[in-house]
């Protein structure tokens, strides 16, 4: 075990509870050399998150980039960081200009039509989503290898800000955006970023939408966020909407 090498314009963790499995710095993330052997580091690396103002991301495998030696890390670009422009982003607003308001047919986005229908109602349950989140990336980690990686971040909804994550990149490069309606999504449904590969993104969510109609306009904001996820699964808005009733697990992935 070492201990994290920390940059000096970083907040420094305490003492020997940050110690980690060997890795270091690429550019703005520490990144562990090889997937966690110990799943429960990810669990105390989100209890240190208030402290260490080190947010932990699950990086998975992928065989696009080991097939030829590479790591995306390292070896594809990533656009320029932007975390002081995310409150400048109203998520509504930019879900609203995201969205297409048409499909594959005329009736797969009913009951909404070309019009951007509004955010979904803020979930009125209490939830910690931070447990929520280290209970997810802890069952995770312990049924796939993962590497570790570490952002310095406010909220874990800046990490693709704060790095300027790429991975949406043929979809919108403003990466505020991105991190601004994950923070919109912290905030309504305790739902916190805990997977990042490089086109993809998971979400633990504490408070998901218990209704069909609240889900509506959840699934809503998804198809606007990443339209990828569903222009390439069969069903409709309202499909799609029963899906996310009760699930605390969103996913999603850029082509």
């Amino acid at each position: 075990m070492t201990v994290i090498p920390l940059r000096p314009r970083l907040r420094v963790p305490t003492a020997r509870e940050d110690q980690l499995p060997p890795g270091r710095w690429h550019d703005r993330i520490w990144v562990s050399d090889e997937p966690l052997s110990l799943p429960d580091q990810y669990l105390h690396c989100v209890r240190r998150f208030p402290n260490s103002g080190l947010w932990p991301v699950l990086i998975p495998p992928d065989g696009r980039f080991a097939s030829a030696g590479e790591d995306w890390i390292d070896d594809r670009a990533f656009f320029r960081p932007a975390v002081e422009q995310i409150a400048a982003r109203d998520p509504a607003a930019v879900l609203a200009q995201w969205w297409r308001g048409e499909c594959c047919g005329p009736d797969c986005l009913a009951p909404f039509e070309s019009t951007f229908p509004g955010l979904a109602r803020r979930s009125s349950r209490r939830c910690d989503a931070l447990a929520a989140a280290a209970s997810k990336g802890l069952l995770l980690a312990s049924v796939r290898p993962y590497r570790l990686g570490l952002v310095n971040v406010e909220h874990p909804a800046d990490v693709p800000a704060a790095l300027g994550w790429a991975g949406a990149g043929n979809w919108t490069q403003d990466v505020a955006a991105i991190s601004a309606v994950l923070r919109s999504w912290e905030e309504r449904f305790g739902a916190v970023l805990i997977v990042l590969g490089f086109d993809a993104l998971q979400l633990s969510v504490a408070a998901a939408p218990t209704t069909q109609e609240r889900a509506q306009r959840t699934a809503a904001e998804h198809i606007s966020f990443c339209p990828d996820n569903f222009r390439g699964q069969p069903g409709s808005l309202r499909d799609l909407a029963g899906g996310l009733v009760g699930n605390q697990l969103w996913r999603f992935w850029w082509d």
